[in-house]
């Protein structure tokens, strides 16, 4: 299993490690990489079209502004595309979650929320495809899941 974390600039690496992190965290090898769809698309296209064979799962998309990268790498592939808004100073990422959201119909781009929390969720959705065809992630996602209502239960405590 192994999942693409790209990215439209190193600027956005930041954002794109929460990913990464939760990735690593399920025991996914992730492969990231800057590829922008303005400056290197040759390279785009290239990682696009040989990322399945490749060995590449899910792709991870993250992008700002333009954040024309999600859907150009899903116009060259068949394989689950995931975009990342990247929060901007201007429009505060709202341009590129319209950017991303905002697909034809057959060029399907699954789009999280804009920054962190959008890059973390986007690698919880990727371990949840992968865990079609991965038992043991299932177990995983179960667990963090259970982690997920400890801290809630735990708040609730801290309040008495």
């Amino acid at each position: 299993m192994k999942v693409a974390v790209v990215m439209g600039s190193s600027s956005d690496w930041p954002t794109m490690k929460e990913a990464c992190t939760v990735l690593e965290d399920f025991g996914i090898t992730v492969e990231s990489s800057v590829v922008s769809a303005h400056r290197t698309p040759l390279q785009m296209v290239d990682f696009a079209r040989q990322a399945r064979q490749n060995g590449i799962d899910v792709i991870i998309a993250g992008a700002g502004g333009a954040a024309h990268l999600p859907g150009m790498i899903a116009s060259m592939t068949t394989l689950p595309v995931i975009g990342v808004p990247i929060e901007t100073k201007i429009l505060k990422g709202m341009d590129s979650l319209l950017s991303i959201v905002q697909m034809p119909g057959g060029i399907p781009v699954a789009t999280t929320a804009i920054g962190s929390a959008g890059a973390k969720n986007a690698g919880i959705l990727a371990a949840r495809m992968l865990s079609l065809k991965d038992e043991s992630l299932v177990q995983k996602l179960d667990d963090y899941e259970a982690s997920l209502i400890k801290k809630v239960e735990d708040m609730q405590n801290d309040l008495h």
